[in-house]
């Protein structure tokens, strides 16, 4: 998945160790501001590969707790201009009330970060509980950080993006999106699965990334029972995971992983 818009060739004059010069081309990762609306109200802007925007749309949307199935996005239209990208999505008429209100908290935020009682407990609200009781093997997850980087032609083409992959049971990699952001890319993950009526059935998450609470948050509420990551955690997204039910396996690697939870 490269994408309109998603690198462009780049000139550079390298320098080697002997002190030798030459000019060298090569595809550069795009970062495009992403200004997302809903039903006509200003919601957030991302840093994001401007490619594979309707799945960023219902993936982010979700993780946001805007939607819990993707019937209640009724349209959603992507309009180019010349700062970045507008992410036009429109709600059904029963999620636009939960939209305004978001919107509120998000711009009372904005202004001295996140503080007070109100904004912590809309941090960390509680999460459902997952279903990891048929979680995979060690081999399977072996056999997906095996072929990964098959999957990755943004990232082969620029070395700057990460990747979100959703995986089989027995270690098949079966869809992928890449962004230059590791939230975007498994957002729209998330995103492609819903439009296209895909679940876990027992398979599991791969990202390319370091393990943050939002990414084990947007595996929770994604049903996802099992969220693999090539870095570490943080204490808070352990416990998370924990909280959740879903289990966190860290560090992974061709050789070894820590299962964390």
């Amino acid at each position: 998945m490269t994408g309109e818009g998603a690198a462009r060739a780049q000139s550079f004059r390298r320098l080697s160790v002997t002190g030798g010069s030459d000019t060298v081309h090569r595809q550069v990762a795009s970062e495009t501001p992403v200004a997302i609306e809903y039903n006509g109200l200003g919601y957030a802007v991302l840093m994001a590969s401007a490619a594979d925007l309707e799945d960023l749309a219902y993936g982010f949307s979700l993780a946001e707790r805007l939607i819990d199935q993707r019937e209640q996005i009724v349209d959603v239209e992507t309009h180019r201009i010349e700062q970045g990208v507008v992410l036009r999505i429109t709600l059904c008429a029963d999620r636009i009330a939960l939209a305004a209100e978001r919107v509120r908290h998000r711009v009372s935020e904005s202004s001295c970060g996140l503080c007070g009682i109100e904004n912590l407990e809309q941090a960390l609200r509680p999460l459902s509980r997952v279903d990891a009781a048929h979680a995979p093997d060690g081999p399977a997850i072996f056999a997906a950080l095996a072929t990964m980087g098959d999957h990755q032609p943004l990232n082969a083409a620029t070395g700057a993006v990460h990747a979100a992959a959703r995986c089989d049971r027995d270690g098949t990699i079966s869809l992928v999106r890449e962004d230059v952001g590791r939230h975007n890319a498994f957002d729209k993950l998330i995103g492609a699965m819903m439009r296209g009526r895909i679940g876990w059935d027992g398979g599991f998450a791969l990202l390319s990334s370091r393990c943050s609470y939002e990414l084990v948050e947007k595996a929770a509420l994604s049903g996802c029972p099992t969220l693999v990551t090539l870095s570490a955690p943080t204490t808070l997204a352990v416990d998370r995971a924990r909280e959740a039910g879903l289990r966190l396996i860290v560090l992974a690697r061709p050789d070894a992983m820590l299962i964390a939870s």
